[in-house]
């Protein structure tokens, strides 16, 4: 008698469990007899699988983003006005302030840092930035009383940092729990699916499912070959399709 076979599912990567489902639910909602004698577990496994390619696109706005901006934004102001203070500097009548103006002018340019860059590619150069000014030109920024700037641009920095680091933190774990939850339910409604093929292809002849169960077995040794190479477990059942 014809059934549809086994299959770890539960063992392919998520690319490759969404391609797998998602071909399953779309050659069940077109054949006319499982899709009109097994019509609950197809729209059970449609169901699963629109959830599962929803969890894959997560990409909600995290709540401290807008804090993120915020602490950007103050950032960029405080490295505008560091600057604009050493420039002003820089023809100081006082030879050794203007000196020192000059060398801490030359450290900007040779920065060049864009606050209209990318987020984390503005927060690394002002890491080294900053850690310059606080040791390697530490002189010349006490020599112009800049350490307040110094100061409060590296703790306007680091609050980006941390912020930044707990959004990665908290759409990563989203991501991730959002998407086991949404393929344990896609694994349990194509279980649920075969259950039902195979037990109206045995009580009413397999005739009418042949050629879903022809596709579905097809597919399933595809996927074993190439996805899951070739591996197969040994005293196995058809019920058991998340192995």
């Amino acid at each position: 008698m014809k059934e549809i076979q086994t299959v770890a599912i539960t063992h392919m990567a998520n690319a490759a469990h969404f391609l797998f489902v998602s071909n399953m639910a779309e050659r069940a909602e077109k054949d006319s007899a499982v899709s009109e004698k097994c019509k609950a577990q197809v729209v059970a496994l449609r169901e699963a699988v629109t959830a599962e390619d929803e969890s894959l696109q997560i990409s909600a706005k995290s709540l401290v983003t807008d804090k993120i901006a915020e602490a950007d934004r103050l950032r960029d102001q405080l490295y505008a006005g560091y600057k604009k203070a050493v420039a002003g500097y820089v023809n100081f009548p006082m030879e050794s302030m203007a000196d020192a103006a000059k060398v801490l002018n030359q450290h900007i340019k040779d920065y060049k840092i864009d606050v209209q860059a990318q987020l984390d590619k503005e927060t690394g150069l002002l890491v080294n930035f900053i850690q310059d000014l606080e040791n390697k030109f530490a002189e010349q920024v006490k020599a112009l009383s800049l350490g307040a700037f110094v100061e409060k641009l590296k703790a306007a920095n680091e609050e980006v940092r941390e912020l930044t680091s707990q959004r990665t933190d908290e759409r990563s774990a989203k991501t991730a729990g959002a998407l086991k939850t949404a393929r344990a339910a896609s694994d349990e409604a194509y279980k649920m699916l075969v259950l039902h093929v195979n037990a109206h292809a045995l009580i009413e002849g397999e005739e009418a499912y042949a050629a879903f169960i022809d596709y579905a077995n097809t597919e399933i040794a595809h996927f074993k070959q190439e996805v899951l190479g070739g591996s197969k477990k040994k005293g196995t059942t058809s019920a058991n399709v998340t192995e």
